[in-house]
């Protein structure tokens, strides 16, 4: 892991620093061919595309009739998966859920004389969530993209998945779906499954937006996809940055920093921090820790491409530090961590304490762990109840508040040179209609 230093004039013009800072960009060429083509023939061929590349890429034969999953599929998943393990995952459940309620929005409206002016909150019919399947098992990921979609009241959330060979799906994944309120389950994945919620075929559901992490592909069938429905983001790979003082445990804070280097090879792990006994401290223990980790070879090419300690002046350059990097994950492992909150303008999710490790937030604490990556915290946020809704405006004028305003109206059309709509303006000016009952905002 490299050590950086930071302590000199022009340090913000540091190419380690600019490195990470740009981490987010450079992939898309090298995928986008195939993606695009793949979206394509889903568009054209709709099932037998998504059949065909479920047959290349996953190796499993479906059909229409067992694209969807069961619901004995599912009552079987809770008898394959422990009890306990059952427990935590409706803990989980609960706990996004009553974090989430937070977040709703109401619709509103404001009222002044001859007028009503206002919003009305409305959610989305649809949502689809995209879950890593095969072998893998992300039980987390379907809690933290359907509850606040149920939350906010979509009434139709839908999850695409892959399946192994056996066609079967991961039992954990199938037990958080059913406890989060997942409409329905379809064993595809891949680019090809975000088209088909994308565009609908005779199998599978078309969705209004589709949420939820993947690989390269997924990623960027997302981004293309984008205006065909909507998105929640395009994330890259995880990432944590730990700002520490001398009262840090090294120890903890190199497992929190592996926590994220063991996600994958391109994963990001930072350290900020002006104590230097620290950060020596850190890289040892990373050294000592990685011999024994059981996806050690992921976690040391993470740490070989972006594992980087940076050496600051003081805990406020520190800070300037974060903002710039921007994280996904921001750890505040120091004495006092309120007391930089303040400072800190740009992160996806903020972790105070020596005891609020981010595996917390991954999975039991509520809020939610999809977070914008990349350096995008910058202009990001995580993923909530408000993703998940569309609003409209609401607008009312009486005769007597059309008389306040339309002067005004029609002098700005005529600036702008859009004649028809001053006249719509001018044909209303002086004119009465007749209306069959009374106006419910008296002027």
């Amino acid at each position: 892991m490299r050590i950086v230093n930071l302590r000199k004039e022009n340090w913000q013009e540091d190419p380690e620093l600019s490195r990470i800072k740009t981490r987010g960009q450079g992939l898309e060429n090298k995928y986008a061919t195939s993606v695009l083509e793949i979206i394509e023939n889903v568009r054209k061929y709709g099932d037998t595309a998504v059949f065909g590349y479920a047959k290349k890429f996953d190796r499993v034969e479906l059909t229409p009739e067992n694209v969807r999953v069961s619901e004995k599929e599912i009552e079987e998943a809770f008898e394959k998966v422990e009890p306990e393990v059952i427990d935590a995952i409706k803990l989980a459940v609960d706990r996004v859920r009553k974090f989430h309620e937070h977040q709703k929005e109401n619709s509103y409206f404001v009222t002044e004389p001859g007028m009503v002016l206002g919003q009305k909150v409305i959610p989305l019919e649809s949502a689809g969530i995209y879950v890593p399947g095969g072998k893998a098992s992300y039980p987390s990921s379907v809690i933290m993209n359907a509850v606040p979609a149920k939350v906010a009241g979509v009434e139709k959330v839908v999850m695409v998945t892959p399946a192994i060979e056996s066609l079967e799906v991961n039992p954990y994944s199938l037990v958080a779906a059913k406890l989060s309120g997942v409409d329905k389950i379809y064993r595809v994945g891949g680019a090809h499954g975000v088209a088909a919620i994308a565009f609908g075929t005779a199998s599978i559901p078309k969705v209004d937006k589709i949420v939820g992490p993947g690989n390269i592909y997924v990623a960027l069938a997302k981004k293309f996809l984008f205006g065909q429905v909507d998105i929640d983001m395009v994330a890259g790979p995880s990432e944590i940055l730990v700002i520490a003082d001398e009262t840090a445990n090294p120890e903890w804070v190199a497992i929190d920093l592996l926590s994220q280097a063991e996600h994958d090879e391109l994963a990001g792990a930072f350290l900020v921090t002006h104590d230097e006994k620290i950060a020596r401290a850190v890289v040892e223990e990373i050294t000592r820790k990685l011999r024994t980790l059981k996806r050690k070879e992921i976690a040391q090419k993470s740490i070989e491409n972006f594992g980087t300690v940076f050496l600051t002046e003081s805990i406020y350059h520190s800070c300037e530090v974060a903002n710039i990097v921007a994280p996904e994950h921001l750890e505040v492992a120091t004495a006092e961590p309120f007391a930089l909150l303040d400072l800190i303008k740009n992160a996806g999710a903020i972790f105070l304490g020596h005891y609020t490790c981010e595996s917390l937030g991954d999975y039991v604490l509520g809020p939610n762990h999809v977070l914008p990556t990349g350096g995008s915290a910058r202009f990001f946020s995580p993923l909530g109840v408000y993703d998940f809704v569309k609003r409209s405006s609401v607008l009312y004028v009486s005769r007597d508040g059309f008389e306040k305003i339309s002067s005004a109206t029609a002098l700005l059309a005529d600036v702008e040179g859009l004649e028809a709509h001053g006249l719509a303006a001018r044909v209303r000016m002086g004119s009465r209609i007749k209306v069959s009952e009374k106006e419910n905002v008296k002027g």
